[in-house]
């Protein structure tokens, strides 16, 4: 073979080579391009749908002005009780959907009623979450547990407690709240709550920024079990047969026999504190926004007390 002919053979092979160089930087080139830009839309949807969800906030503060001005109590009857159905999103920028509901706060158990004015444990509402434990069928001990995490001191409740010496000694470890919690999934670093007691107790409890009554009106079986140590489920279970969806017409003389006498004060048939969840939906991307809302009695409007992504 010549000379000539081995350069010749030698050119093709280099040529070869970097035109399948040159084609794989190509193609490596526009695949980060493509995933570049898929990022940067999937964060434009993720901002856009935020701000859809922060906006159902102004309907929903109307509807519960309007539900203020023409009733005195709130029952499961009402708009405002009423699953948001699927709102198509339709704009020149983006398409997408829109869904949630508005649950009532106070026809929960409020975790930071186990502390009187003074931050103490308060004796009526202790036994009271004791008997919500028992009817949800959880361990009954999670209530001294829970009291502990909010009380001030360092006094382990006996028999059921626990306290720092306890959680600084877990990988990772942490401390009590020692103080009202702002949100009910603290609950789940208690000693004893694993994740599915979580799940079953995190329905029937909440955590508000003041001591709240319950609204009867709105409250599940287990929370009306629990006002009284003589309920039984199926006598909780009548009672919300017999509110149906309009609430107690009477609701002070249907619980006055039943409710700890210390509890009765504690009761009501209106409420203050909502949470809208909105689930908003943006080509693939999915945001929930949890939004707690406060709506003063005097008519004085609908505040926002907290906001929270994914998460209660």
């Amino acid at each position: 073979m010549s000379f000539a002919i081995r350069v010749r053979g030698v050119a093709l092979i280099t040529a070869l080579l970097i035109t399948a160089l040159v084609g794989s930087v190509a193609a490596s080139l526009s695949w980060d391009n493509a995933l570049d830009v898929r990022r940067t839309m999937v964060m434009l949807y993720r901002d856009q749908a935020i701000q859809v969800a922060v906006g159902s906030e102004g309907w929903v503060r109307s509807i519960l002005q309007d539900d203020l001005a023409n009733s005195t109590s709130d029952h499961l009857g009402e708009i405002w009780a009423t699953e948001i159905p699927g709102l198509p999103i339709d704009a020149e920028a983006v398409q997408g959907e829109i869904y949630g509901k508005i649950e009532d706060l106070q026809g929960r158990f409020n975790i930071n009623n186990l502390l009187d004015a003074n931050g103490e444990i308060d004796q009526p509402f202790f036994e009271q979450y004791e008997r919500l434990l028992e009817a949800l069928d959880l361990d009954v001990r999670l209530a001294g547990v829970t009291a502990d995490w909010l009380d001030a001191d360092q006094i382990e409740r006996i028999p059921d407690g626990a306290e720092d010496p306890l959680y600084s000694g877990l990988t990772p470890a942490y401390r009590t709240a020692n103080r009202p919690i702002a949100s009910v999934t603290e609950l789940a670093a208690l000693d004893g709550m694993d994740r599915e007691s979580f799940a079953i107790l995190s329905p029937h409890v909440t955590a508000l920024p003041e001591r709240t009554p319950i609204n009867v009106n709105t409250a599940t079986v287990a929370v009306l079990q629990s006002l009284g140590p003589n309920i039984r489920q199926t006598d909780a279970e009548g009672l919300v047969s017999l509110r149906e969806d309009g609430g107690f017409t009477d609701y002070a003389g249907v619980f006055a026999p039943l409710v700890e006498p210390a509890l009765q004060q504690w009761i009501s048939e209106s409420t203050n504190f909502f949470q809208l969840k909105a689930v908003v939906q943006i080509d693939t991307v999915r945001i929930s926004l949890f939004t707690v809302l406060y709506r003063d009695q005097g008519g004085s409007g609908v505040t926002m007390i907290s906001r929270s992504l994914g998460t209660i």
